[in-house]
């Protein structure tokens, strides 16, 4: 008896030593599984995730051959990828909300007036405004900065020839000036159309402008999933109290008021006008003061990158009047109300008027009236549609202003439109 429970008793010891062996190796087994699966923010497992993911967007960005970043400029991008500003102020976005995103250069007197005229809009604290700056200007940060009014985003055009002092896209010591021959004078550079090479202050314009674009619609976390209407507006464009609860009418009314139309604007198209006082919505020519489209409309935009970078015109707006828009087949209609609801006040160019004594508006102010028509919705959904026809301004066939036929400036241009892609 004692002969066959022995060899029992060791044979169970063993097992359960077994298990325990077993169940130890188990047990180590889904923990390093555990810590490789839900790894913490210090963990190299995201280490590993991150470091892959940013070798990715390097060698991304060197096969689509983007200027070298400096260090200035990698931190404008990191600044890019902040959290909006005032989200416990303004926690939650109305469903209905259309994005508001204002595009700056470095004209602060300017960009007061307007910040001002904003924080009167009503309806304003139910949306996100972004800002877009040309570069870093310290004192326009500072006017931003101070927004409470809304929720908040700021970015910075990392590329802007403002952040590259001394090689391209801003200045080098190696480009050609003005009229120079690059044979004769042994420089860098490609004259436009009439002979003249790049200005870098002045092909900013259209380059941030196009950054912009890419930008918002399909690189930032906060509006890349957005399909509805995004509204742009510029440093120069006093906005009316009733401006958002217009746009908001003009397009819900849009579909079936004027289903060509491509887009809603604020303004008319001729920034000397204040509308006609009508009672009846009109459609006409896009307009480049207070103007708002959809996904649909930016998707076929994005489509025609290479007509907007290879345009000779350094403007983004007269490159989109006379050769983006001609080339949709059909003509581009925008819908706006008879009376406006934001106004050009810009009196001198855009690399004009910086100084606190030089601002280019009367006494440092702008001196608009505004109506109490102009402080309520003042657009009636049972108005008929009053359609301009054959308006004047660029047409397919206008060669353009020049300034922009630098090959550098065509490349990055056409980068643009490939960085989230």
């Amino acid at each position: 008896m004692a002969n066959y429970k022995k060899p029992r008793f060791k044979d169970a010891a063993f097992k359960r030593f077994l298990s325990v062996v077993l169940g130890t190796l188990l047990l180590v087994s889904l923990l390093v599984v555990s810590l490789g699966t839900n790894a913490t923010p210090g963990s190299s497992g995201l280490d590993e995730g991150l470091s892959e993911s940013v070798v990715n967007i390097q060698s991304f960005r060197e096969k689509l051959n983007l200027p070298k970043e400096n260090d200035f400029s990698i931190r404008l991008e990191k600044q890019n990828r902040l959290p909006p500003r005032n989200i416990d102020l303004y926690p939650r976005l109305a469903k209905d909300h259309i994005t508001i995103v204002l595009y700056v250069h470095n004209r602060p007197q300017y960009l007061r007036v307007v910040v001002n005229s904003l924080s009167k809009v009503v309806g304003i604290s139910e949306t996100l405004l972004i800002v877009s700056h040309d570069g870093y200007f310290e004192e326009m940060n500072k006017i931003v900065e101070g927004i409470k009014f809304c929720r908040l985003k700021q970015i910075f055009a990392p590329y802007s020839p403002h952040v590259f002092t001394d090689s391209f896209p801003g200045v080098s010591s190696k480009d050609c000036q003005e009229k120079d021959e690059a044979g004769k004078k042994h420089c860098v550079g490609n004259p436009d159309q009439y002979g003249n090479h790049r200005s870098p202050n002045i092909v900013s314009l259209k380059h941030h402008w196009w950054w912009m674009m890419n930008t918002v619609w399909d690189g930032l976390k906060e509006t890349r999933g957005h399909d509805g209407h995004i509204l742009f507006i510029e440093e120069d464009h006093f906005i009316y109290p009733n401006a958002y609860r217009n746009l908001q009418l003009l397009v819900s009314l849009k579909p079936n008021k004027c289903p060509d139309c491509y887009a809603a604007n604020l303004a008319p198209c001729d920034v000397n006008l204040r509308g006609e006082g009508w009672n009846s919505l009109v459609a006409e020519r896009m307009g480049n003061v207070g103007y708002a489209f959809n996904r649909t409309v930016w998707r076929k935009i994005h489509g025609k990158a290479k007509e907007f970078c290879f345009f000779d015109d350094y403007n983004w707006d007269i490159t989109m009047w006379a050769t983006v828009y001609p080339s949709f087949g059909s003509p581009v209609y925008t819908l706006r109300g008879p009376r406006t609801s934001a106004v050009h006040f810009g009196k001198c160019g855009l690399h004009q008027g910086q100084g606190k004594t030089n601002a280019c508006i009367d006494n440092g102010s702008v001196n608009i009236q505004v109506d109490d028509i102009d402080k309520v919705a003042n657009i009636r959904p049972e108005w008929d549609v009053k359609v301009y026809q054959n308006q004047p301004g660029y047409k397919a066939g206008f060669k353009g202003w020049g300034g922009w036929g630098d090959n550098r400036d065509h490349r990055l241009c056409l980068n643009f439109a490939q960085m989230y892609h």
